[in-house]
């Protein structure tokens, strides 16, 4: 990362220092508003008088309310703009849209249908870009469940996760958050929808201790947390094929009683109940979902903040 303006556009453009502290901050945070209901005060309200804008190519739900939530928290505005109420609906370039928010806003987050539009837009920003969600990633959400699972489980180092279902944007990000963080990552996938390669590579590249499997009972079998997702990611197309290779992976309460006595069960949301995951597993007393995994987007979005920031 260069000195002048800070990104989060993937994982494995970080340190494992800088996520680190990131999820570090963000565990401060959560536990000083549970405990207290402590609310950012004087110099910690440092988004007074500034500005975060929201991109949206794509529906956002949590994402757009937890930003809005924690830009008010330290006292700022947020801005968000639909992308189809914008002039990228009629042809500006995502540089020349880069150009015109960087003269009125202090940060963007980007959720881009291309990751090649996020990184066009990065290159013509002088103001931080928070990549909201892309087709080939989605780091502030993975780095939310492995923050999630910390507040009940502690340090991630050296504990198993199991991936069941789709080689998806979030997959590539686990498998960078994982080599960064020091976790094992077993992935349980369908041949035809095999995690990237060259994510893949790169984990390798830099440590990580990844594997893939077919079958999910050999990747969950003793895992820590099992993580799920949607069979079908926003822009990728459901069609009955697709459907029937996702059912063997179908997190339900017998297959999660392969994970560890302890394990967690955790998903980035939306959630498909007889698709990707039960209810009784995801409504479940192991499940994460409904508590942390929901409040602490907001929280991490601070202390993320802070750190493009630099504050």
């Amino acid at each position: 990362m260069t000195d002048a303006v800070r990104h989060l556009l993937d994982l494995a453009d970080h340190t494992p220092e800088d996520v680190r502290s990131w999820l570090d901050e963000a565990l401060v945070i959560a536990e000083d508003r549970r405990r207290c209901g402590r609310r950012p005060q004087g110099a910690e309200r440092f988004l007074e008088g500034r500005f975060v804008t929201l991109l949206l190519e794509k529906p956002a739900t949590r994402t757009r309310l937890h930003s809005e939530l924690a830009t008010a928290d330290l006292g700022g505005t947020c801005v968000a703009l639909p992308a189809a109420e914008t002039q990228l609906s009629r042809g500006e370039s995502v540089g020349d849209t880069a150009r015109v928010l960087s003269k009125n806003t202090d940060l963007v987050l980007y959720r881009a249908r291309r990751h090649e539009d996020l990184l066009e837009f990065a290159r013509h920003s002088s103001v931080p870009v928070i990549n909201g969600c892309s087709d080939f990633s989605h780091p502030f959400r993975v780095l939310i469940d492995v923050m999630t699972f910390e507040q009940v489980r502690g340090p991630v180092a050296g504990r198993t996760f199991a991936w069941c279902g789709d080689g998806n944007n979030m997959l590539n990000s686990f498998i960078q958050a994982a080599t960064l963080l020091d976790f094992e990552l077993r992935i349980a996938t369908p041949q035809d929808y095999a995690p990237n390669p060259d994510v893949l590579a790169w984990a390798e590249r830099h440590g990580g201790k990844i594997s893939v499997h077919r079958d999910p009972v050999k990747a969950i079998t003793g895992a820590h947390a099992v993580v799920g997702d949607t069979w079908v990611s926003m822009g990728d197309v459901s069609t009955p094929e697709r459907l029937a290779a996702m059912r063997p992976y179908q997190v339900d309460a017998e297959l999660m009683a392969k994970a560890a006595p302890d394990a967690v069960y955790l998903h980035s949301l939306p959630a498909y109940r007889g698709q990707e995951v039960t209810a009784d597993v995801i409504d479940g007393p192991q499940s994460l979902v409904w508590d942390g995994g929901i409040a602490n987007k907001r929280f991490f979005f601070q202390a993320l903040y802070r750190w493009l920031l630099r504050y």
